[in-house]
Parts: structure tokens; C-alpha cells; sequence
């Protein structure tokens, strides 16, 4: 019997700045599905996480996070964009717009550091995070499903 064939995710390192654009624009459009399980498979099945103040390892508890996550952080929009890499690693900035089940609006914003194995799976995520309620008024981040439209303004563009 032969064994599963390893999966790969390109673009895969070292990076270049096209490369690294794309990696970071392949994570916010698999982000913004919103789809835990496809989520988790951009991951090695031993990727090490810290979220916040969560500290993770494998893709069965990074699905159960994004479970858990999608399910208080509603109508979750995400904008990606790089902010450095070099061989193996990429540096991230975001912001994403959600809502809680009171109606209350949220911008999060954050910075990610990416470690990824040759076969462009991540090994590694570091994320800082912060949030800040805003008024459903002030939203910035409108459009109906994944992914985010083309031509729809990101961070530097919103000023963010």
C-alpha cells in the first residue's frame, strides 16, 4: 500500500515579493470563507499557534478555534496585506470587521508572523490582536461573501 501523497500549498519559499503578495492574498480569501476545515488544511498537521492569548498546536484545535471564533465573530469581513518576508517567513498586517450576537461592530486590528515548511504549509503563527467597537456606520470593509472583490480598497488604501 502507498502512502497519501504530501499536499503542498504554493506559492512556496523562499519568497519573493510576488510570492509572498500571493500567500498573503491566498490566507485573507480562504480567511473570509469562514470555512474552519478548509482553513485548517494551509496548516502543517503540527503548526504551532498563538492567537492572542491562546496558544495552539494542530490543525484539529486550529479548526476548533475558527469554529468557535466564526461563531461570536459574525458577518466577519478580513483585509490582509503584507508587511515584510524573508526565506521562509512573512510578516502580516490586517484588520477585520465582525459583529457580536448583541449587534455590537468590531474592527480587530493585527499583526501576524508566518513561518512556513518548504512545502508552504505554515508551521508557525504569532498573532497580536486588538479590537475596537465601532458604530455600524463607520464599517469600512462592505461586500456580501468571500472574497473580498477586486477593487475594493485595502488597509494602506483605507488608510488603515
Amino acid at each position: 500500500m502507498t502512502g497519501a501523497k504530501p499536499m503542498s500549498r504554493p506559492p512556496l519559499p523562499p519568497f519573493t515579493p510576488a510570492s509572498a503578495a500571493a500567500k498573503v492574498q491566498a490566507a485573507e480569501d480562504s480567511w473570509n470563507s469562514r470555512n474552519p476545515a478548509k482553513v485548517a488544511l494551509a496548516y502543517t498537521p503540527d503548526s504551532i499557534w498563538r492567537n492572542r492569548s491562546e496558544f495552539l498546536e494542530g490543525r484539529a484545535a486550529i479548526e476548533a478555534f475558527l469554529t468557535r471564533k466564526w461563531e461570536k465573530e459574525l458577518d466577519y469581513r478580513l483585509i490582509k496585506e503584507l508587511w515584510a518576508h524573508d526565506g521562509n517567513r512573512i510578516a502580516v498586517r490586517f484588520a477585520y470587521e465582525w459583529h457580536d450576537d448583541a449587534g455590537q461592530w468590531y474592527r480587530s486590528y493585527g499583526n501576524e508572523n508566518w513561518q512556513f515548511a518548504a512545502d508552504g504549509l505554515m508551521e508557525r503563527r504569532i498573532a497580536s490582536i486588538n479590537d475596537l467597537p465601532i458604530a455600524q456606520a463607520d464599517r469600512l470593509f462592505h461586500w456580501p461573501s468571500e472574497p473580498r472583490p477586486a477593487g475594493h480598497p485595502g488597509l494602506s488604501d483605507l488608510g488603515l
